[in-house]
């Protein structure tokens, strides 16, 4: 039985990967992650100079998911890198993908840049779509904005630029366009624009009002995107919104995705849940007669 699947050049041995922005803000915890059974890793998003977020409180734990204003708090790629050299022979052997975001073209192409040149990424995402932080959410709400990132990010770099949408009107423009000038692959989506208020406090309950809702509530949203991309670009996909059980894999995978990322999960349960969902694919596979977890992409089509 064969679980291995590719994004581009990235070869992982079985499709589910750890998202972005939930344990990725070390590079001890990236380790940890694949040790416990994620097939590749994503880095918290890293902008070009330190960024300190958003004051608390800046999580709310809902019935159905979590919404976050963390507002892309990162160390800075330069401080970033400095700490993964200190793992550099753990990190060498792996997947790690390193996520960027910034307010302008330059931003990025300067952060893809600094990452490059170090070795340590197998992989670039791009973070066109933080529903929290104005500067990079314009980019996934403009086809033109997106493209001119992309291409300046796949001209300062030879690896996989995977860019990370959210869910926008104009998504589809989007998309053509970021393919059209050099993503590799699309992850789709990222958190959903929301807000949770304190009935006693009488006031929203974030420092910024509004936050990313991720967890099981979106995950038929971004099911139904990566449905409607499948049928659309010759691209590969990433799926991530709500994954939670391995049912939940098996769909994304039907309806097209080539991989998965799991974040709330992981903040709920902890890092066992790559294993658990790792058996769980491994078990329906084998009941369902499948050999090749690769048989299974687009099978809803």
């Amino acid at each position: 039985m064969s679980l291995e699947v590719s994004l581009a050049s990235l070869k992982l041995k079985h499709p589910i990967m750890l998202a972005s922005g939930v344990l990725g803000t070390t590079p001890n915890m990236l380790i940890r992650a694949y040790r416990a059974g994620a097939s590749a890793v994503v880095t918290k998003s890293l902008t070009v100079s330190p960024r300190e977020g958003n004051p608390n409180p800046v999580i709310v734990e809902l019935r159905f998911g979590l919404l976050n204003a963390v507002g892309l708090a990162n160390p800075g790629v330069k401080n970033y890198i400095a700490e993964c050299l200190e793992y550099e022979e753990a990190m060498a052997k792996i997947p790690v993908i390193f996520s960027i975001a910034g307010a302008k073209v330059e931003d990025y192409a300067e952060a893809a840049s600094l990452i490059s040149e170090k070795g340590l990424a197998k992989a670039l995402e791009l973070n066109l779509s933080c529903p929290h932080v104005h500067e990079t959410r314009q980019f996934s709400e403009d086809p033109k904005l997106a493209a001119r990132v992309v291409k300046a990010v796949s001209a300062v770099t030879s690896l996989p630029v995977f860019v990370k949408l959210g869910l926008t009107t104009n998504l589809m423009e989007v998309v053509e366009a970021a393919v059209k000038h050099g993503a590799s692959a699309i992850t789709a989506i990222n958190t959903i624009r929301a807000m949770a208020i304190d009935i006693y406090a009488k006031r929203p309950i974030l420092s910024s009002v509004y936050g990313g809702l991720s967890g099981p509530a979106i995950k038929p949203i971004a099911l139904r995107v990566v449905y409607e991309l499948y049928q659309e670009f010759n691209v590969p996909l990433i799926g991530v919104g709500g994954i939670t059980k391995w049912e939940d894999v098996v769909e994304f995978l039907m309806a097209g995705a080539t991989a998965v990322q799991v974040g709330t999960a992981v903040y709920r349960r902890g890092l066992k849940v790559f294993r658990e969902l790792v058996n769980g694919l491994k078990r329906y596979m084998k009941e369902e007669g499948f050999r090749d977890v690769k048989d299974l992409i687009g099978m809803a089509h």
